[in-house]
């Protein structure tokens, strides 16, 4: 693996990672970057498997995390109407925030839209990217909360394909041939991580 030179090397934590792609593009770059998932990492390569919040007292120059979406995007607006639910919602929120509130100047929280109650609660993201615009035949709109870090600009547009279901459904290709699992489809597209170790790296 051929590493570029940096000035400095950055200390990285990809928080809620366990592919390991965010945390190679910058290792890749020449910087000390860690991904921390309750999951296994996918790739062999610097990862603590526990409890991020166990780790985010550290000094890190640099947090990216992937909090767990499940009650935060607009589809779970209709799940949440029920006492449990509605306890779960808040208990993401305040897992969001504690990212979010960690003691590092540079901070990127990456996650679907959020439903209205969701961002009453997190605040407003900085920034709306799509696959399409660094390099993936793929159509998903990602938000990034951003905190003493530039815009992610585009790197390589696409023009997006698609595929017509018997039904009659249109999906971009990319999303359509991307297996029907959480896991699969959690994966930041590696375009996107190497934007980020281009821009903030």
């Amino acid at each position: 693996m051929s590493v570029v030179s940096v000035e400095r090397r950055l200390d990285v934590l990809v928080a809620c990672e366990y592919s390991g792609v965010v945390r190679d593009a910058f290792i890749r770059k020449g910087h000390n970057a860690v991904s921390c998932d309750l999951l296994p990492t996918d790739f062999f390569g610097p990862h603590i498997q526990g409890d991020v919040l166990q780790v985010l007292d550290r000094r890190w120059d640099l947090i990216i995390g992937h909090p767990p979406c499940q009650y935060l995007c607009r589809q779970a607006s209709r799940w949440i109407d029920t006492p449990v639910k509605r306890i779960l919602f808040k208990q993401a929120c305040a897992f969001f925030l504690k990212l979010w509130n960690a003691d590092c100047e540079c901070v990127c929280l990456e996650n679907p839209v959020p439903h209205l109650a969701a961002k009453k609660e997190i605040g407003d993201y900085s920034q709306i990217i799509q696959p399409w615009q660094f390099g993936h035949d793929y159509s998903k709109k990602t938000c990034l909360w951003l905190r003493g870090l530039d815009f992610l600009e585009p790197t390589e547009i696409v023009q997006l394909t698609y595929v017509t279901t018997k039904n009659g459904r249109r999906y971009t290709r990319g999303w359509y041939e991307t297996p029907r699992n959480t896991k699969a489809r959690s994966r930041t597209f590696p375009g996107i991580a190497d934007a980020m170790a281009d821009r903030w790296g």
